[in-house]
């Protein structure tokens, strides 16, 4: 009888290790389905993780757009970490990854973003075309926004659109960014800058001090030639003259769209409001959105009896500065003769 004892035994413990091994087995199979790296999706994917979604409500999104394989390794993770706050945000996903990856992106916060950069003296539409080359906010929506009469009451009731109170600077949008969050942000900057400038304590009106900002901007990119183009502008204003400024001749033909890369004759005979050739004093608002510097120089121009100024044929952006015609006309030859 100790023979088929012995064989028993033998069979117990063989069924005993096969079992375990099948359990193992099992067990790794499992793990690997549920915690393996997997990607669900073509390039790349993007997930929104809204405010108090809860952790169920994670998993299930992350499935749906193919990060995760199955929700309950999202979930598993997720009991691992019980104290862990999720954030809420946008999140890009382009590589295989795992639910331990995932959880872990998402706890950290790695939220998407775009860095969105304006430069000094864009104009919406300048920013709009930029805005083309993002996969974020879309270049008619911001438009729409720059034009909505509920923000342009928020910056200045008498501003034709938002032209001037979209501060030039480096911006973060993401896919859930809209034209008036884009709006609001910039408008928000130019309010932080223009209090840092000591623009909301001066007696003259907002308005005609960024209209005349904007005209600096796009004069001069030269920052100690601005205090003295504000300074002749001002002149100008103040004896009635007309300020016949190029860039707002041309800033009339976008408007109407017409502006051919070159300003014609009849681009300075255009009887549009913002061109300061046959309309006396500023334009009805802002033609670019200037920097600080260039609302700074509108702020405090220098005092000086400069009346006009003209490009130097030198080729390098700076301005000859004239008090009297006579001088300004010669300047002008000198201009044309070296630059032919």
């Amino acid at each position: 009888m100790a023979e088929p004892r012995s064989f028993l035994r033998r069979a117990l413990l063989l069924a005993v290790i096969l079992t375990a091994v099948f359990a193992v087995a099992g067990a790794g199979i499992a793990a690997y389905w549920y915690l393996g790296p997997y990607r669900g999706f073509a390039d790349e994917t993007f997930v929104e993780i809204g405010r108090g979604m809860s952790s169920k409500e994670i998993a299930k999104e992350l499935t749906a757009h193919g990060v995760v394989r199955s929700r309950w390794g999202f979930l598993l993770v997720r009991m691992l970490h019980p104290r862990a706050t999720l954030q809420a945000g946008e999140y890009r996903f382009g590589a295989d990854t795992t639910p331990w990856q995932v959880f872990e992106k998402i706890r950290r916060g790695e939220i998407f973003y775009e860095d969105f950069t304006v430069p000094e003296g864009s104009n919406m539409f300048d920013i709009a075309s930029l805005l083309a080359g993002l996969d974020s906010v879309r270049p008619k929506d911001f438009l729409e926004a720059a034009a909505d009469p509920e923000l342009i009451r928020d910056i200045d009731a008498r501003a034709p659109d938002l032209e001037g109170y979209l501060f030039p600077s480096t911006y973060r949008v993401t896919h859930q960014t809209t034209g008036r969050q884009l709006c609001r942000t910039m408008t928000a900057e130019f309010r932080k800058q223009w209090a840092a400038l000591g623009g909301a304590s001066d007696a003259r009106t907002a308005h005609e001090i960024v209209t005349l900002a904007s005209l600096v901007e796009k004069e001069t990119a030269i920052p100690g030639e601005r205090p003295v183009v504000a300074a002749v502008f001002a002149n100008r204003l103040r004896l009635g003259m007309p300020l016949q400024c190029d860039p707002t001749t041309v800033y009339a033909a976008l408007l109407e769209n017409r502006f051919r890369g070159t300003i014609h004759r009849s681009d300075l005979a255009s009887a549009n409001p913002y061109n300061t050739y046959t309309h006396a004093g500023l334009p009805p608002g802002p033609i670019a959105n200037p920097g600080a510097a260039s609302l700074s120089a509108a702020l405090h121009p220098v005092a000086t009896n400069y009346l006009y100024f003209v490009a130097k044929p030198d080729g390098s952006g700076t301005h000859h500065f004239s008090a009297t015609l006579a001088e300004h006309e010669k300047a002008v030859l000198d201009y044309r003769g070296q630059a032919r």
